[in-house]
């Protein structure tokens, strides 16, 4: 059984996997950020848009979007989605291969988006700060910015039980007849910098019998509500609402819930 590891900034073979996940399939947030895009008008700037699972709904819309990701396998995927989609719906969208901690597009959007996360892999205060300013750059006056965190769950981030491998996913039949089974652990953790080292483990079955074990290792910070807050404040931005979950209840309904920030731009 082969064994290979990918960093979290190229995802490579998970790329592949991704549409296929069934928990990233059925999350319940695309409405949610349709709804926003439609409310703001565009033009929609989405960061860490993969394979498109929320950037080409968001098209399909009607809405002018841009999807800016650091992974080449991440946005050849997003690009091979997006060619089955009729031609309004690709003129609506341009991909960027960028960092979202330094980039330029040399316009201003009305909505900027981080679904599910991608800003939490980045581990230090001053990649987050650098990030957000970059996003405040390329907001417009009145402008607003989504960003999506997990809340940290006390009980979660200290169950022992985490580092070892877990998962109780369905197993993913490709469309080339492997199967694949997805389990995680934790390999480490950080109490003092916020940081779990995170290990996604895929367990393919080729259709000729030959196994192969794929580890995608990449680093996740977490962030606590007032920490947040604060990020955005420092950075020029006025948090308008916080969610727990992306129906809108609000933050405390549900524990742990999410930690979903409309923060605007001043005018």
């Amino acid at each position: 059984m082969a064994d290979r590891s990918g960093g979290y900034t190229e995802y490579q073979f998970t790329a592949e996997f991704y549409d296929h996940v069934i928990p990233y399939r059925q999350r319940q947030d695309v409405a949610f950020f349709v709804e926003m895009a439609q409310a703001t008008g565009g033009p929609v700037l989405e960061v860490g848009c993969g394979t498109g699972r929320v950037l080409i709904p968001t098209a399909r819309a009607g809405l002018e979007i841009v999807g800016l990701d650091l992974s080449p396998s991440m946005l050849a995927i997003c690009r091979a989605n997006l060619a089955a989609e009729p031609v309004e719906v690709q003129g609506r969208v341009q991909l960027v291969e960028a960092d979202m901690r330094d980039f330029d597009r040399g316009r201003a959007f009305g909505l900027i988006t981080i679904p599910f996360r991608p800003f939490q892999h980045l581990t230090t205060v001053e990649d987050q700060v650098a990030c957000l300013n970059t996003l405040h750059r390329h907001l417009r006056p009145g402008g607003r910015l989504v960003l999506d965190l997990f809340n940290p769950s006390i009980p979660y981030l200290a169950d022992p039980a985490r580092l070892d491998e877990f998962g109780d996913e369905p197993e993913i039949i490709m469309p080339d007849g492997r199967r694949v089974n997805r389990r995680a652990r934790i390999v480490a953790r950080d109490y003092f910098d916020q940081v779990q080292d995170t290990e996604l483990i895929y367990y393919v079955t080729h259709p000729d019998g030959r196994q192969e074990r794929l580890v995608h290792a990449f680093p996740m910070r977490y962030l606590f509500r007032f920490e947040a807050e604060h990020l955005l404040a420092r950075c020029g931005f006025e948090v308008e609402a916080l969610y727990a979950d992306y129906d809108k209840s609000p933050y405390g309904a549900k524990y742990p819930g999410e930690l979903i920030f409309v923060a605007r731009r001043p005018a």
